[in-house]
């Protein structure tokens, strides 16, 4: 049996390179303020792999994804032990585009902070007078850049991922540019509406994409999950405070309120995070892990 060794490991995931495929593989880590914390989420990652699996699905008809499969039987047989069963997938190798996509559906997180401050969010100018966890008029798209582990990302404007976009793809960087924020918005607004009818509320989420062997832009890595969106309870949903989510906010809200964490969390605060990206799954998809 082939032995298999990661050619990237970012804060979550494992990627394997099979040539033309890869593997990605999602674990039971958890970052939070771009720090890895010490624990891991039990089942964490296999609720990820699935969901992204299901979105997908949803959205194939929006834009082509990289997904081929989720079932460890389709893949190398490094693959078929039980620690990769349900965390696994299997997806077409593609040139990734060096842009985080990120739409806000609801003014929150950093876009509140800055909103508060001068009015804007990543420079867009919105109306005076919204309040936390308001729904934004319209949906923002917000690029940032792709920083290496352990960097942040930055904020920019559409007009300055072109000029990221440019440099990456010569005499495209506008087209792409234009190709991912329209497809950002599209799949946002889709999933939304979907989520919406199932009682949740996906206040913002960031997406990436990438070119296949056609230079077509595709939709890849994770989608939609509790690690790259917030999810808020609609059944109690209040805007002007904080909102009852889904998503890894309940685990910064716990580092904030205790800075000497030591990046650790209790056990019961793990239990918690797990039960509630459970939920979350089993509220949009109709099934159980």
């Amino acid at each position: 049996m082939a032995d298999f060794k990661p050619v990237k490991e970012g804060k979550v995931r494992e990627i394997y390179d099979l040539g033309d495929k890869l593997i990605m593989v999602a674990t039971d880590r958890i970052s939070a303020f771009d720090v890895i914390l010490h624990n891991q989420i039990t089942d964490k990652g296999r609720v990820l792999t699935q969901m992204s699996k299901f979105w997908f699905d949803l959205t194939k008809d929006v834009i082509p994804n990289d997904l081929i499969s989720v079932d460890n039987k389709e893949m190398p047989e490094f693959f078929q032990k039980p620690e990769f069963d349900g965390r696994a997938t299997l997806c077409k190798k593609l040139e990734m585009i060096p842009i985080e996509c990120i739409v806000r559906g609801y003014i929150t997180g950093s876009g509140w902070e800055n909103y508060k401050k001068d009015g804007t969010i990543c420079g867009l100018k919105l109306p005076e007078g919204l309040v936390e966890c308001q729904k934004l008029p319209e949906p923002l798209y917000t690029p940032s850049t792709k920083a290496d582990l352990g960097d942040h990302d930055e904020n920019i404007n559409f007009e300055q991922s072109i000029e990221v976009l440019e440099k990456a793809f010569p005499g495209k960087g506008e087209e792409i540019a234009t190709k991912i924020k329209d497809a950002t918005l599209a799949v946002y607004k889709k999933c939304a509406d979907y989520a919406l009818s199932k009682g949740i509320i996906i206040a913002d989420t960031k997406f990436e994409f990438g070119l296949d062997e056609n230079g077509e832009v595709v939709l890849a890595d994770e989608v939609l999950t509790p690690d790259s969106s917030r999810f808020w309870r609609l059944d109690q949903y209040k805007e002007g405070q904080g909102q009852s989510s889904f998503d890894k906010q309940f685990v910064r809200n716990w580092l904030k309120a205790n800075p000497d964490n030591n990046a650790t969390l209790p056990q019961d605060i793990v239990e918690k995070t797990v039960d509630l990206y459970k939920e979350a799954y089993t509220m949009l998809t109709g099934e159980t892990l």
